[in-house]
């Protein structure tokens, strides 16, 4: 499913964001990528849908090395990756149907396949009713998961969450996670980069800690204390 092989990321700046990857994520797995600010779980995790490319080592994912992919054939790979990032990223002019079914828009799916599979993601977050609302008449909260039906809309086999519940009060950030647990449980492979250690220590899976650009613990349902208290 994931898997990377002696994967190095230097930046200009010669700052290694990661120094020797060795990962491998099977398919249906829950993952946290845990570390401190800085640490190289961003880059980890945007070299998984090609934000960033490996200065050296080898990305697979799925059929996809990622060495070796086209320009041209990126988008053919994040329609088996969704991503849910901290900031929603969400079209403030579209409604809640629009900013959803835009993602299987571009992806040319018939209008009525795009209604229903629109309708169940919008269902399975809670948020049916907000259809037709705007996004900015939505609480943080609400926005996410309409960012989190929006990355699954097209069934892909990995979602990949950057920080999604780091603005987001305690409470909410629970309810985040019960959907994103939902949606493991249907079989979709999930990698969460997170800061929050109490989400990480009450909802048990497996841990990869990053520190300093280099994998430290890779650890079956462990747990983690963020010493940065950044919350």
């Amino acid at each position: 499913m994931i898997e990377f092989k002696r994967v190095f990321k230097e930046y200009d700046n010669k700052i290694t964001a990661a120094n020797d990857f060795n990962i491998t994520i099977k398919q249906g797995e829950f993952v946290y990528v845990v570390g401190p600010s800085g640490a190289g779980k961003s880059t980890f995790i945007k070299m998984m849908y090609r934000e960033e490319k490996p200065t050296s080592g080898q990305i697979k994912i799925n059929k996809f090395e990622l060495g070796k992919i086209r320009d041209r054939d990126v988008p053919f790979l994040r329609r088996e990756v969704g991503v849910v990032f901290q900031d929603f990223k969400l079209l403030p002019k579209l409604t809640v149907f629009e900013n959803v079914a835009y993602a299987l828009q571009v992806i040319e799916k018939a209008p009525a396949e795009v209604k229903a599979r629109v309708e169940r993601v919008l269902n399975l977050v809670g948020l049916a009713d907000k259809a037709d609302t705007f996004p900015d008449e939505l609480s943080g909260g609400e926005q996410q998961r309409i960012a989190i039906a929006r990355a699954i809309a097209n069934k892909p086999q990995i979602l990949i969450a950057d920080e999604p519940t780091g603005n987001l009060d305690p409470r909410t950030a629970n309810d985040i996670i019960k959907i994103i647990e939902r949606i493991n449980k249907q079989g979709t492979t999930i990698v969460m980069a997170t800061h929050n250690s109490a989400i990480v220590n009450k909802y048990k899976h497996r841990v990869i800690e990053i520190d300093d650009g280099r994998v430290i613990r890779d650890q079956k349902r462990g747990g983690y204390k963020d010493e940065s208290n950044n919350l």
